[in-house]
């Protein structure tokens, strides 16, 4: 019996996610130069002539994963947690809480950690650290660093430097998680500690 055309558009459908889901990974793995179409196509497990149906080029893909890791939702969560009545130490620990559940459950969050920061750094037209400092992720980051910092709940320092260093904890940890299999990872409280000082002082 013949496939509906709504059950081959459902096809195709999950054909192009499961692509890019995998794309994500492996570009992630491999770096944009590493990634030749062929051996993606066979990681995949589709034909090289099926991924070209899909998208026309690496660039073409490469740039529709740039957009996913760049995800909207990320960035607004993060903001609707910078604006919660709370403290800044309540704060860094939920935004903890979240980053260790999705590293531990998810692998196409940690390429999207991976592939995000390797884009900011490998960006040519910005000094790689005014670069970084432009990421909205940073930059809410920043305010609730800064607003610890008012309550005497966060480290001193530059916040901005804070939130690089806090940020590049995880990036490592997403490494970790795409490029071994025996690994421990840090708690949701250690991710924390990079920022807040010892409440029980």
């Amino acid at each position: 019996m013949p496939k509906s055309q709504e059950r081959c558009q459902e096809i195709r459908e999950e054909t192009r996610s499961k692509i890019l889901k995998d794309s994500m990974l492996y570009f992630a793995r491999n770096g944009f130069a590493g990634t030749k179409i062929s051996d993606l196509a066979k990681q995949i497990g589709i034909g090289q002539g099926t991924l070209y149906l899909y998208f026309k080029s690496k660039e073409e893909l490469f740039q529709e994963i740039a957009a996913l890791t760049n995800s909207s939702k990320d960035i607004a969560e993060l903001n609707i947690l910078l604006h919660l009545p709370m403290s800044a130490r309540k704060k860094i620990q939920k935004l903890s809480d979240s980053i260790m559940d999705k590293l531990l459950q998810d692998d196409s969050y940690a390429a999207k950690v991976t592939l995000n920061t390797q884009m900011m750094l490998e960006q040519k037209d910005l000094p790689s650290a005014e670069t970084i400092y432009q990421s909205e992720v940073y930059q809410i980051t920043e305010k609730i660093i800064r607003q610890g910092q008012k309550e005497g709940s966060v480290v001193e320092g530059l916040p901005l430097k804070l939130a690089d260093y806090y940020w590049g904890v995880v990036y490592l940890y997403a490494l970790r998680k795409l490029f071994t299999t025996k690994y421990e990872m840090i708690s949701s409280g250690d991710l924390s500690r990079v920022l807040l000082k010892d409440s029980t002082k």
